[in-house]
């Protein structure tokens, strides 16, 4: 577990968004469209990372660690920096309310 905490601690803490996702999960894919609307005025590409969890040897580890981190362990988790906001529902909410664009400057 300390090899995937570390992994995780390091990604969250290197980008401004970090969203652990699944490619066949649609609640990741509204998150991942969300925020992909926002590339050239909130962020760039380079601000985020994405990480498709489903073939990773470490898949139940990282949902085990997402769980400690944000008491979900579902997927998207998504984090601005450094903070999770939810997943898929909860990024469209803040997209919708008009507040994602002040998180994500």
């Amino acid at each position: 577990m300390s090899k995937v905490k570390t992994m995780i601690d390091a990604k969250i803490g290197g980008k401004k968004v970090v969203v652990f996702s699944k490619t066949y999960c649609p609640y990741c894919t509204k998150a991942k469209k969300v925020l992909r609307n926002h590339y050239g005025k909130d962020l760039n590409e380079a601000d985020v990372e994405i990480m498709e969890i489903e073939n990773d040897p470490d898949c139940d580890a990282i949902q085990d660690y997402l769980k400690t981190l944000t008491g979900g362990r579902s997927v998207p988790r998504v984090f601005i920096n450094g903070k999770c906001i939810g997943g898929g529902d909860e990024t469209q909410a803040l997209e919708q309310s008009g507040k994602l664009s002040g998180l994500l400057q």
